[in-house]
C-alpha cells in the first residue's frame, strides 16, 4: 500500500519552507537530480556547496542557477573526485575551512551499469570505490560538522539494490572474476545503503541523536546517470525508456533526496523513501519498500570494517557533549 503520509500526491517542494541561514553538500549536482535539488533548495533561499569532479560543468551549472535565480544565489563549487580517496581528503578539507555549518550532506553523485570491469586510481572496482567507498569516507571526515548544526546525512540508493546477490561478495569485492555492470552496480548502491543502515546503529548505540541518516532513491528518472557511464547498447535502452510514463523527470527524481534532507516530519530512520507508483519506480514520494537483506546486520558490520581498512579511515563517533544537550527543569 502506498504511503499517504504527505497525501495522494506525496511529497513535493511545496511543503518546503524558507531555508535561509541553512546549508546543503551536494555530491554530484552539476546535473541530473542533484542539480535539481540544488536548485530547490536555493529557490528557498538556502546555501548549496556542489562537490562535483568537472570544474567546467560546475561552473556552467551555477552560471545557469544564477541566470534563473538570480546574482545573489548562494551556490559554489569544490572540486572532489569521488573515485580518488586523495581528491576527497582535499575536497573535505576545503569544506571544513569554508563551510562553518552543515545541514544535510547529500550523498547522491553516482556512476553506473560501467560496461567493462575498470579499477580506480586506489585499487577499487569502480563502481564500488567510487559510489560506496568515496562517500563513506567523505561522511566520516565531515560528520563533526554535521553534527555541531545537528544535521543530516542523506544516501541516494537506488532500486537496482534489488537485482544483484543481495549481500556483499566479500571473497571478491574487485569481481576479479565474473564481472557484470549491473551486478557490480548493484552491490554498490547495496553498500551505500548498509552504511546508512549501520551508521543509524552506531549512533544510537552511541546515544547520539545529533545527526539523522535517511536513506531514499530517485526511482525512475530522466538524468543523466546512465548517459555518464553506461554502454552504447545501455544509453539507447535508456532513450527508449525515457519516452515512456515509467520514467519521470530529474527534477522529480530530486524530491525524495530534498525531502530526506529538509522534511521535519520525516522521523522513521529505517526505511527506504522514494516514488511509490507503479513499481515505486515513479509517483508520489513517500516511504517505499525495503528488503531486509539491506540491513543484514552482520554483513552490515563486516563491510563497515571492511570498508575503514580499504580507506584507511577510522570512523570515531565522540561522546556526546552533555553542555550541547537542550536544558531541563529540575522536578518540584
Amino acid at each position: 500500500m502506498a504511503d499517504t503520509t504527505f497525501g495522494p500526491k506525496g511529497w513535493t517542494p511545496a511543503r518546503l519552507g524558507d531555508q535561509s541561514g541553512k546549508t546543503y553538500i551536494i555530491t554530484g549536482a552539476n546535473a541530473g537530480a542533484g542539480f535539481q535539488a540544488a536548485r530547490i533548495l536555493l529557490k528557498k533561499n538556502a546555501k548549496v556547496v556542489m562537490l562535483n569532479r568537472s570544474a567546467g560543468k560546475s561552473e556552467a551549472a551555477i552560471a545557469d542557477l544564477k541566470q534563473e535565480l538570480g546574482a545573489k544565489a548562494d551556490v559554489s563549487f569544490i572540486r572532489m573526485d569521488l573515485s580518488v580517496l586523495a581528491s576527497v581528503r582535499k575536497a573535505a578539507e576545503e569544506v571544513l575551512k569554508t563551510v562553518p555549518r552543515i545541514d544535510a550532506l547529500i550523498n547522491n553523485a553516482a556512476i553506473a551499469q560501467v560496461p567493462a570491469r575498470k579499477l580506480t586510481v586506489d585499487g577499487f572496482e569502480s563502481q564500488l570505490g567510487t559510489n560506496h567507498y568515496g562517500h563513506f569516507l567523505l561522511n566520516g571526515l565531515l560528520i563533526d560538522r554535521i553534527a555541531d548544526s545537528k544535521g543530516r546525512i542523506v544516501v541516494v540508493a537506488s532500486l537496482g539494490y534489488n537485482l544483484g546477490l543481495k549481500t556483499i561478495k566479500f571473497d571478491d569485492m574487485n569481481w576479479n572474476e565474473g564481472y557484470g555492470a549491473n551486478i557490480a552496480y548493484s552491490q554498490s548502491k547495496l553498500a551505500q545503503m548498509m552504511f546508512a543502515y549501520e551508521l543509524q546503529e552506531r549512533l544510537a548505540v552511541a546515544g547520539r541523536k545529533d545527526v539523522e541518516v535517511f536513506v531514499c532513491h530517485p526511482g525512475s528518472s530522466a538524468t543523466s546517470l546512465i548517459t555518464t557511464s553506461g554502454s552504447r547498447t545501455m544509453r539507447f535502452i535508456w532513450w527508449l525508456m525515457t519516452k515512456t510514463p515509467m520514467v519521470q523527470t530529474a527534477e522529480q527524481g530530486s524530491y525524495p533526496e530534498v525531502m530526506c534532507a529538509t522534511e521535519e516530519a520525516l522521523t522513521e530512520q529505517r526505511a527506504l523513501y522514494g516514488p511509490t507508483g507503479r513499481m515505486e519506480v515513479v509517483g508520489p514520494v513517500g516511504k517505499g519498500t525495503l528488503n531486509a537483506y539491506a540491513y543484514d546486520k552482520a554483513v552490515m558490520s563486516r563491510l563497515w570494517d571492511v570498508s575503514e581498512r580499504a580507506v584507511g579511515f577510522e570512523w570515531k563517533l565522540r561522546p556526546i557533549d552533555i553542555s550541547r544537550l537542550p536544558a531541563t527543569s529540575p522536578e518540584c
